[in-house]
């Protein structure tokens, strides 16, 4: 795996297939290989080059247990466009990966010729607050649950009840999250950033071309935060996926890989 020092911080990413840069930013937690599956395989048959970020605090990168913020991410994703040197390229950034991307339209927009947000969002509302509360309460323990309860709330916050009431489908998803189960306190710099004030109207600045997906089922970032984000800024496209939860991208990937890769193409979803 390839490592850029950025901003001080070593940064691990991946790079596949051939032609145009498009640089994926992942959400709370999790590794850059999680878009292997259907994203990658989706956009190089596209014609990209498909880069995946690993976000400070997640190994390979730098764990960078002490404080940061969502401008240090923001700065990130500049820095790596700017060591990859073939100039501006689109983005695709998922929950906070998103957020994180929009501070860089704000920030750095001369890098950024498309940005796709999925499952984003522009404030912080209460029941966020209380789940970032919750997750960093838990952290700052031993950080450690039981792997089958594990998987059993992730289930719950991150799937569609049409995904949920699936039983063979379901018991796939539940032995993967609980063979990849993680420890909580991992990501623990990360969680704080979630706390965000509200941007909303910082985003009316925005410039960039913008495509935000919501999921309808999410129950993380529900998909009215989403919304909100593609009304703030000027000229943006939304357009949210039924029958999907926060996971959408994992849960009904083909309809998400062709608003992506049509949105690229310059096509409206």
């Amino acid at each position: 795996m390839p490592i850029a020092l950025v901003n001080g911080v070593r940064l691990g990413y991946d790079e596949y297939g051939t032609g145009k840069p498009v640089l994926m930013v992942t959400g709370t937690g999790a590794p850059g290989r999680i878009w292997r599956t259907h994203q990658v395989p989706a956009l190089t048959r596209a014609g990209y080059r498909v880069i995946t970020l690993d976000n400070r605090g997640i190994p390979p990168s730098d764990p960078c247990p002490e404080d940061f913020t969502l401008h240090d991410m923001a700065a990130d994703i500049a820095g790596l466009i700017e060591h990859l040197g073939e100039g501006a390229c689109p983005v695709v950034g998922y929950s906070l990966g998103a957020i994180a991307v929009q501070e860089l339209l704000l920030a750095r927009p001369e890098l950024v010729t498309r940005a796709v947000l999925m499952a984003t969002s522009g404030r912080t509302d209460a029941l966020t607050a209380a789940m970032t509360a919750a997750d960093l309460e838990l952290g700052d323990g031993d950080g450690k649950l039981p792997p089958r309860f594990a998987a059993y709330v992730q289930a719950l916050q991150n799937l569609s009840p049409r995904t949920l009431n699936d039983d063979e489908g379901l018991r796939d998803w539940l032995a993967v999250f609980e063979m990849s189960a993680v420890d909580r306190a991992a990501p623990r710099g990360q969680l704080g950033i979630q706390l965000i004030p509200d941007r909303l109207r910082a985003y009316r600045r925005i410039s960039t071309p913008c495509l935000v997906i919501g999921f309808q089922d999410d129950l993380v970032i529900r998909p009215h935060l989403s919304r909100e984000v593609a009304q703030s800024i000027p000229g943006s496209t939304y357009t949210e996926m039924p029958g999907c939860g926060h996971y959408g991208y994992l849960e009904r990937p083909a309809a998400v890989n062709a608003a992506i890769t049509g949105f690229l193409a310059g096509r409206t979803p």
